[in-house]
């Protein structure tokens, strides 16, 4: 849902001499994830699930590939080794591709995107019994490493999290067995009412076969008690998932409601939290998310001051760093995530309570 194009081009070349530009910088900044507040430290896993009812809208294959992350409270994390925020792969992609072309805030050169470490540690043993699980739905064309910080934070305090993507549309996705997909959707998906259906359709049937997939994805998931989250056009996707049987509760990331035709999403009655910023507020926001409300049901509107679109990310963590560094403005900062310096533990904290009402759930009761 990015007010933005997307050059055919540009995929091309950030496969392709990007790392020129990282290594004759005089300094290269390593970025840093804030660490999580939960009381588990956090371990991880990657999965692949392939839909054979559907072909590929993006590249005609036969079958439709998703590739998820899982992020779940371990029991113990020495002797595992921490996962890195981005494969190398993904990172050679990312400097030429999300870095100065999808988000022209972020700097061409003078950072390290592959050496950036998360907080979770592979394969490390999960912490037993049954426990929420949460999906996320990245934000159009942005790969679901991007919200990476919020999935540890939620996992920390006792959920299992699958950050899912959305091959063919996501900037770069790294599938399990290391093979690297980079974007292919169409320039004028966010003009093009037909294409951008397509685009949105493909995502709500991606999350479908995860949810009805979700038992062989991960063997500590409570099926009682699914919620779904997401940002931008990962927000409508979670709003829609709302009327999958096993989704309890969703939380909608500043992402609107409607096709660009106008046609509002058919949206069940099941809490759902609807979260933007002052940054990027606009006419269609009020219309599509004031017409939800209207209608009643446990729908809860918040809006986040000094604040824009990408603060539900991990940009909101990286960007105070690069304008320290000197490889952002105060400009781009605010227009990116906003000049707020207290935007990862409001986002955090919204969201974990927000689920932990609506699955009735208590980090204190999680091992039980």
């Amino acid at each position: 849902m990015r007010r933005r194009t997307f050059l055919a081009a540009a995929a091309a070349s950030a496969v392709t001499g990007v790392l020129s530009a990282q290594t004759t910088a005089a300094t290269v900044l390593t970025l840093r994830l804030p660490a999580p507040t939960g009381p588990w430290s956090v371990g991880t896993t990657t999965r692949l699930l392939v839909d054979p009812s559907r072909s590929d809208p993006w590249n005609g294959a036969p079958t439709r590939e998703i590739a998820l992350t899982v992020f779940y409270p371990a029991v113990a994390v020495r002797g595992y080794e921490r996962a890195p925020h981005l494969a190398p792969a993904a990172a050679e992609v990312f400097s030429g591709l999300d870095a100065g072309v999808l988000h022209p805030e972020l700097p061409k050169a003078g950072v390290d995107w592959a050496a950036t470490m998360t907080h979770s540690y592979v394969d490390a043993p999960p912490l037993p019994g049954r426990r929420p699980t949460l999906l996320y739905s990245p934000g159009g064309a942005d790969p679901r490493t991007i919200g990476t910080s919020l999935a540890e934070e939620l996992a920390s305090h006792g959920y299992v999290v699958l950050t899912v993507d959305h091959p063919g549309e996501t900037s770069e996705v790294v599938f399990p067995d290391g093979r690297l997909r980079v974007i292919e959707i169409a320039p004028d998906v966010q003009t093009d009412p037909v294409r951008s259906r397509l685009m949105m359709n493909t995502r709500f049937a991606d999350l479908r076969f995860v949810l009805d997939h979700l038992s062989s994805v991960h063997n500590h998931i409570d099926l009682r008690r699914v919620g779904v989250y997401g940002h931008s056009a990962g927000g409508a996707t979670a709003a829609v998932s709302l009327q999958h049987p096993l989704v309890r509760a969703a939380a909608n990331l500043e992402g609107y409601l409607d096709t660009l035709d106008g046609e509002l999403y058919p949206i069940a009655r099941k809490p759902l939290l609807l979260a933007g910023t002052d940054g990027f507020r606009d006419e269609r926001f009020d219309r599509t998310w004031s017409a939800l409300l209207s209608q009643g049901g446990p729908v809860r509107r918040v809006e986040l001051s000094d604040a824009n679109h990408w603060i539900w990310t991990d940009y909101a963590a990286f960007a105070p760093q690069l304008q320290s560094a000197g490889l952002m403005t105060a400009a781009a900062r605010a227009k990116l995530v906003g000049a707020s310096t207290c935007g990862v533990p409001v986002v955090r904290r919204l969201v974990r309570e927000f689920f932990d009402r609506s699955l009735t759930f208590r980090a204190d009761a999680a091992s039980r």
